[in-house]
């Protein structure tokens, strides 16, 4: 497509006007839409055009717009983040359509992230998960010096790794049983190869767990959905380090 087209497009948008609501897909128009703009650009324009004729814009979440929050997290076309790999909503750009398309859009589809309205969902649920054990002891006092503990370089690339994940649930919308294995996995990794985690090492992963399946999540059947449409690329051989933990924290408390 050259840069200079403009688009119109047709959206089927899921509006709920809240979570005890009902909610259906709505038709609207995307017009004189640039192929440089990006997703959110496009729904901005969109809720301008509503606004315009005294209509309900449509409720969405964004904060940085730059791939590094994942608060824009949209199913489009079926697909968390839409077409691309390693992408959040806010990097996709509309040249990634064709003029006249119609675009499906629709919120995370999970039971542990309840809908709030249209588009917008509560994932407080990775919150509590994180609370119940995705942290480190530490005494206070003054910052210990940098190099104080020394890590391997490869182990810090792995926790680095791992810790890239965002939170933004794509690994829960796109699996069939909204399982949060992925993100789970990935807190528990970056954590439990460093020196400062070890600590909570085996009771981290319990207690995460714990929280994870109180919180209505699924279970992990291996499908691979969740690393095909993960934002920042996190490997599901984080899993794989997750179950192994996991299996030697449930002996050591028995």
């Amino acid at each position: 497509m050259s840069a200079g087209m403009i688009m119109n497009l047709r959206l089927k948008v899921w509006r709920q006007p809240h979570g005890q609501a009902p909610g259906r897909m709505v038709t609207y128009t995307a017009a004189g839409i640039s192929p440089d703009m990006s997703f959110l650009e496009m729904l901005d324009v969109v809720n301008d055009q509503l606004t315009l004729k005294g209509e309900i814009p449509i409720a969405f979440e964004s904060d940085c717009r730059e791939g590094i929050c994942g608060a824009c997290g949209l199913v489009i076309n079926g697909v968390p983040h839409g077409p691309g790999k390693g992408t959040t909503t806010c990097q996709l750009y509309m040249r990634s359509f064709r003029d006249g398309d119609t675009i499906h859009i629709e919120p995370w589809r999970a039971t542990a992230f309840p809908v709030i309205r249209d588009l917008v969902v509560d994932r407080s649920a990775f919150d509590r998960i994180m609370q119940a054990g995705g942290y480190t002891s530490v005494n206070t006092g003054s910052s210990p010096d940098g190099n104080a503990l020394l890590i391997p370089q490869e182990v810090a690339e792995e926790a680095m790794d791992a810790a890239a994940c965002i939170g933004c649930g794509a690994c829960v919308a796109s699996c069939k049983n909204a399982s949060a294995r992925l993100f789970v996995a990935a807190k528990v990794k970056h954590l439990g190869i460093l020196p400062q985690g070890q600590p909570e090492r085996g009771r981290r992963v319990l207690m995460m767990v714990e929280a994870m399946d109180r919180e209505g999540f699924g279970n992990c059947t291996n499908e691979y959905e969740c690393e095909a449409v993960c934002p920042k690329e996190i490997s599901v051989g984080h899993i794989a380090f997750f179950n192994r933990e996991y299996l030697k924290a449930g002996l050591k408390r028995r």
